[in-house]
């Protein structure tokens, strides 16, 4: 009997799209993983899994994408933004506030900032309270029960705790609604698109339909 000894063939085409690459590691006969350079020693591996790649995240529910926005009180979506689903909420309240841009009848500039937001617990960071007293935009955000007990056992040091109005933020209600109205449509509720931009559009053809279904300006309020 003679032994043929026959060398890996490269595949055509592109490369395994294969994020992990510590598994790849481990399987040294998955495809991919034979042409894999080495690190150096004492340096991290250079193949590194992109972060927000599509907005797509891993989350313990699978593949997950989560949906920043702005509403006004008529539950019509004034600005939105993407993110893994993973990542936190407070981590998008900065960058989707900054893309308000609200139309005056009278004409002239349009408004970028809101009279007062209305947040649950999860924007209520230091970070996110300065920012609006920086913009002179006042918030209706319960304090964390952490937060109230960390500043209680600072005792005068602690300072005054935040105004919270609850007559006020019993409108955050609207944000909510709003998102349901985006939900309704199969396309943004399920995500079918693969690109981030896509999907993207897919919200905004969505946001469209809410504002034609509801194309009043006169005393908008726009409460984030």
């Amino acid at each position: 009997m003679t032994l043929f000894h026959t060398e890996p063939r490269a595949t055509q085409g592109a490369g395994s799209n294969y994020k992990n690459q510590a598994d790849l590691a481990e399987r040294p006969d998955s495809a991919g993983a034979l042409d894999r350079p080495e690190s150096p020693p004492g340096k991290k591996s250079l193949a590194r899994k992109p972060t927000d790649r599509e907005a797509l995240g891993h989350s313990r529910g699978g593949l997950s994408t989560k949906i920043h926005l702005v509403a006004d009180h008529r539950c019509r979506p004034l600005a939105i933004m993407t993110t893994v689903g993973q990542r936190h909420d407070a981590v998008g309240f900065e960058p989707v506030l900054s893309k308000i841009t609200v139309a005056r009848p009278q004409g002239g500039r349009p408004r970028t900032r809101p009279d007062r937001v209305l947040a649950d617990k999860a924007y209520s960071s230091r970070a996110i309270r300065q920012h609006l007293a920086d913009r002179g935009i006042k918030a209706a955000i319960p304090i964390k029960e952490d937060q109230k007990l960390a500043r209680l056992r600072k005792g005068s040091a602690g300072g005054r705790p935040p105004s919270f109005d609850p007559a006020r933020y019993r409108d955050r209600n609207t944000v909510e609604r709003a998102v349901n109205k985006l939900r309704a449509t199969r396309a943004v509720a399920t995500r079918y698109d693969k690109r981030d931009y896509v999907y993207r559009g897919t919200i905004t053809v969505s946001t469209i339909r809410i504002w034609l279904r509801d194309p009043t300006i006169n005393g908008l309020r726009d409460t984030p």
